[in-house]
């Protein structure tokens, strides 16, 4: 078999789009009103104005686990946060229960009641579906189990949504349009006509560029240490799903040579009882 020949950060530089980790996060941190845009029709919600918060990370004490936010956002009574997710790593459940108890530890002040504490909603917009039950969208809140009707209503919500199936079923002509964009990277509305400009805007500056070859490094150790197997998860979720092998090259950063091998051992692998 050839060695597959892997891109350069250059080359994965210039092909980068809004599906990409680092992209997405430069959007979405630097254009308010289009985060503000797309948290209302993810979750079917209006928004008076919303604050971005400039910090990149909670901490909390010395000997507890901080976190890095991609996108945290506040309005007067609700908190967001919102994560684009590559790959299936196998802990986003519980990546989310940790991400929304942090964020109310952040935001709840000494000497405040515990009804202070905001509407929390933690978002993954995910490149690959980790449930694999069919469903565009997956939401959860507690509920009783024993009647599985009476809500906690701790008003702490996780919502998922996996794009490729969001692109053909989600209701919402504007939704809809928006993820075939993450997708396709082929702009239908006047939103995703303004993310494009956004994503061309971003990959102009050279501080940016700096940043993503640092942050590939960081990846490519990552990956090393054996994460490839999300990635090659991912790359079969999407084939599934009828998304393009050049596509899903595109978006996972991958060679098209490298996808055709794992789908084409994903169709030469037997099947199990």
């Amino acid at each position: 078999m050839q060695k597959e020949i892997e891109l350069t950060p250059e080359q994965k530089w210039e092909q980068a789009t809004l599906a990409n980790n680092f992209i997405f996060y430069k959007v979405m941190r630097h254009h308010q009103d289009a985060c503000k845009y797309l948290l209302e029709i993810l979750l079917e919600i209006k928004i008076e104005s919303i604050t971005i918060n400039t910090e990149e990370t909670i901490a909390l004490d010395f000997d507890s686990k901080g976190i890095r936010l991609d996108v945290f956002v506040k309005d007067r009574n609700r908190m967001f946060d919102v994560e684009l997710q590559v790959t299936n790593t196998k802990e986003l459940p519980e990546r989310a229960r940790y991400y929304q108890g942090v964020m109310d530890v952040d935001s709840l002040k000494a000497g405040q009641k515990y009804k202070e504490l905001r509407e929390s909603h933690i978002i993954f917009i995910c490149l690959a579906d980790i449930f694999h039950n069919g469903l565009p969208v997956n939401t959860f809140e507690n509920i009783c189990l024993e009647d599985g009707k009476t809500k906690l209503n701790d008003r702490a919500y996780k919502h998922f949504f996996f794009a490729p199936l969001c692109a053909k079923m989600i209701k919402g002509e504007e939704t809809k349009a928006f993820f075939g964009f993450l997708m396709s990277n082929k702009a239908s509305t006047d939103f995703t006509d303004e993310l494009k400009i956004y994503v061309a805007d971003a990959k102009q500056s050279t501080e940016n560029k700096r940043q993503f070859m640092e942050w590939e490094r960081q990846r490519a150790y990552d990956f090393e240490d054996g994460k490839e197997t999300g990635y090659a998860e991912a790359a079969r979720s999407f084939y599934a799903n009828g998304v393009s092998i050049e596509l899903i090259a595109k978006s996972l950063n991958m060679t098209v040579e490298r996808v055709k091998e794992i789908v084409s051992e994903e169709a030469e692998s037997p099947v199990h009882a």
